[in-house]
């Protein structure tokens, strides 16, 4: 046995291997030993960070492989004559352009991903989105529904927190429905749908959250993508995106810049039933508007384990908006009393900063043991004017007049984070951590009056109102996965100091406040084919500027909205159950969930002189019950449908200055999205959305019905895509309200139309062309 033990000959073989394009180090690519009678393997090894390689083999008979996804092979046989050392020095492997697009195809993830308290919706399959905006990419994810002004709402709710990256964003804000506007459809990745967030996120968001994760690539060398759109209304865009990754260094960089039309019609109705006066509105404005963006990152690898990210995003948006207003007012017996025509220009500037330092630290120990610490700064800035011209057709009791609104906003937010993760083993976790936002907002609005032939402010109408909040967060969760089940427990302590100030009447308000959220998850696997999983978390929904601002921009003089200094933060408790089932070509998710909300926020309506005034109040409590269903069902290869519905029933109570508000009501929604693959390797994609009318506390709100389609062809071997889209195909969406009280009638109906967009993309280096064209319109 010794004599043969030293008869065995050992040899190592190395080498390094090399992109033959770039001349960069390929990671993680497989080197082979086999045997060259039976073509088995012997043994095998991966290459590291730099490419390099290293294995022994006592084989004598044998031949190496080197392979990595998206390169052709390259074998080695045996030298002749072997010593103890086979060096094969630097290997060049050449890019596979027609392997990488069919590794790329088979590879496809699916469109939703589900996890233990979260859902994931991939965004690069869905084609209905196409060239379209980050509002229209939301209203196509599950339970999620945007209406026609721009409002978000998850499960029918609209207390949503939205993130970038999982963390509060300048992006993500904006001037009503400007909100998400500098990011477009093919910058996002994925979005993960958390209708009950662990204790580990913001308590912010009575609904949930919704986390967009924006795309960065760090594939090696230099790769990229460009696009180019058209569409109608007058819309061209021009999108880039490069990438450049070496050994130790990662730079990721994004541009988008063009322009954009964003015509809206609408009508009015204030009826005084009193006296059976009527005073009607029917509008019409289009929006211009010239956009930039720029992002511009860089990923520095000091070594294996340790990163650290800087990357800076500037946005501008210039806005030129007309706009015209035709009233007539009516008496008892409908005859025109007054008729007159309200012109409208604003010209609004909102630039938008956003630069983040980030720190990574990945121990050794473990895969997900890792430390990360953030700090990120952002600024939002408008200044806007606008210029109003009455002009009197009809009636005695008006004259010509002339209005200017000004409006100077500028918001400033810092935001630190640091996670801590510490795996004990593969099933249990430990995650802890902390957060701190500051937030600096001030509007100043004036409103001033053409009198004779000089301009004079309104001091009803005028006003500078100062707004402060921080917020600090600590947290906790562990965790235990099995093959069987799984249970996540978590609290989250946050500290609340908010301070608003409107400096020319000095008036202050103060409210210092500390919260205990808890949140709960668990899964329980009965089959292959059968989960389940239940969470509960309790959520915060703070006031923000809009709701606390007493002033805010009139465009119209006859419908009022203005905020609540005194405004209550809103608290829910969350409960839900999900079962997640696969039977066969069909996979079937059913849940049920109820929300406890207390300090209800609604509009209140009030009605004076046919002028309607709404403002947020704090309206006693709200029970919802709600009943969801997610499916998807592929009866053939080139043909796949997903349908979306959800059920709510929600039970009201309170009153407001000795009226009660209790009612009961229901919502339902739902989608049906249908794929298919059709000859000459063209994808179809239509989406059908419906969502039904529901009763507010004063507010009822009509039904929404539209579709979207897409269509998408690949060529030139997947490295350019065009792309042609229909936003509401049958320009059937309307924004439909009415309010029904004992002295006054109030009803607002708006509609935008359809957007048509083409647009080319085109991928470069081993980027592959964007999904999306660099369009977007806003609702």
């Amino acid at each position: 046995m010794t004599l043969s033990a030293q008869s065995i000959k050992e040899i190592e073989i190395k080498g390094k291997l090399l992109d033959k394009e770039t001349n960069q180090p390929i990671e993680y690519a497989t080197v082979l030993v086999a045997d060259n009678t039976t073509l088995k393997p012997i043994k095998g090894t991966t290459t590291d960070i730099n490419g390099n390689f290293s294995l022994v083999t006592t084989a004598t008979n044998f031949y190496i492989e080197v392979s990595f996804i998206g390169y052709k092979k390259s074998i080695f046989n045996k030298p002749s004559k072997t010593d103890a050392l086979i060096d094969l020095k630097t290997i060049y492997l050449e890019p596979d352009l027609e392997s990488l697009s069919e590794v790329t195809i088979i590879a496809e993830k699916s469109t939703t991903e589900f996890k233990l308290d979260k859902r994931i919706f991939n965004v690069g399959s869905d084609l209905a989105s196409s060239g379209a905006s980050a509002l229209e990419v939301l209203n196509n994810v599950p339970s999620v529904n945007v209406d026609i002004e721009g409002k978000i709402s998850l499960r029918g709710s609209q207390g949503v927190q939205i993130l970038i990256n999982g963390k509060p964003s300048v992006l993500a804000s904006g001037d009503g429905n400007n909100a998400l506007g500098t990011i477009t459809a093919e910058m996002i990745e994925k979005i993960e749908v958390i209708t009950n967030p662990s204790a580990k996120y913001d308590a912010e968001g009575t609904s949930g959250i919704l986390n967009i994760i924006l795309k960065k690539d760090q594939k090696k060398g230099l790769n990229g993508s460009v696009s180019l759109n058209i569409g109608s209304p007058d819309t061209q865009s021009f999108g880039l995106s490069i990438n450049r990754r070496t050994e130790n260094l990662n730079i990721f960089s994004q541009i988008g810049l063009g322009k954009r039309t964003f015509p809206n019609d609408y009508e009015t109705i204030n009826q005084d039933i009193s006296n059976n006066t009527i005073l009607k509105n029917d509008g019409y404005s289009e929006m211009h508007e010239k956009f930039y963006n720029f992002l511009l990152g860089s990923d520095f690898f000091l070594n294996k384990n340790n990163v650290i990210t800087l990357s800076v995003n500037y946005a501008f948006e210039k806005e030129d908006t007309p706009g015209t207003n035709n009233y007539s007012r009516f008496d008892g017996n409908d005859d025109v009393t007054d008729q007159w025509a309200r012109t409208e220009l604003t010209l609004a500037d909102n630039p938008k900063w956003q630069y983040e330092l980030q720190y990574k630290k990945d121990f050794e120990d473990h895969k997900d043991h890792d430390l990360l610490f953030s700090a990120m700064g952002s600024s939002f800035s408008k200044d806007s004017k606008s210029d109003f011209i009455d002009t009197v057709a009809l009636g005695m009791n008006q004259e010509d007049s002339e209005e200017k609104n000004l409006t100077d906003f500028g918001r400033v937010e810092y935001t630190f984070k640091l996670d801590y993760t510490r795996p004990f083993s593969e099933k249990y976790t430990l995650e802890t951590g902390a957060q701190y936002v500051i937030q600096d907002v001030f509007n100043d609005y004036e409103v001033q009056d053409l009198i004779n032939g000089d301009w004079v402010s309104d001091p009803n109408l005028t006003n500078v109102f100062d707004y402060k909040q921080n917020v600090i967060g600590l947290y906790g969760t562990t965790s235990y996965e099995g093959d069987t089940w799984g249970l996540k427990l978590g609290f989250r302590l946050e500290q609340t100091d908010l301070k608003t100030l409107l400096e020319i009447t000095d008036e202050k308000t103060s409210q210092n406040y500390s919260n205990l959220f808890p949140s709960v998850h668990a899964s329980y696997k009965i089959s292959e084919a059968l989960s389940l999983q239940t969470g509960y978390s309790k959520r915060i929904q703070r006031p923000g500027l809009r709701d606390l601002n007493p002033f805010s921009i009139i465009r119209d003089n006859f419908n009022i909205s203005r905020g609540n200094p005194n405004l209550q933060p809103e608290f829910t408790d969350s409960y839900e159950l999900t079962s997640i089932m696969k039977l066969g070509e069909v996979s079937l998710n059913f849940g049920a969930y109820y929300r406890y909300t207390t300090d209800v926020i609604e509009e209140i309506f009030t009605y004076t002189n046919n002028i309607s005034t709404r403002m947020p109040m704090n309206v006693g409590t709200n029970n919802t019950t709600g009943l969801e269903l997610n499916s998807k069902y592929s009866p053939a290869k080139w043909a796949t449908v997903t349908a979306d519905a959800n059920f709510n029933f929600f039970n009201r109570k309170g009153s407001f200055q000795g009226n009660s508000f209790d009612f009961k009501g229901e919502l339902w929604s739902s989608k049906i999205n249908s794929k298919f693959k059709l000859p000459a390797g063209i994808d179809f994609e239509v989406t059908g959305n419906y969502r039904s009318p529901f009763q507010a506390v004063l507010e009822k709100r009509g039904e929404e019905i539209y579709a979207d389609a897409g269509i998408r062809k690949k060529v030139f071997k997947g490295k350019a895509i065009i792309n042609l889209s229909v936003q509401d195909v049958f320009a059937s969406r309307r924004f439909i309200s009415s309010t029904t009280q004992p002295n006054f009638f109030l009803s607002r109906t708006s509609a935008r139309g359809r957007f048509i967009t083409l647009g080319l993309s085109y991928g470069f280096g081993k980027g592959e062309a964007m999904e999306f064209s660099g369009q977007r319109r806003r609702f």
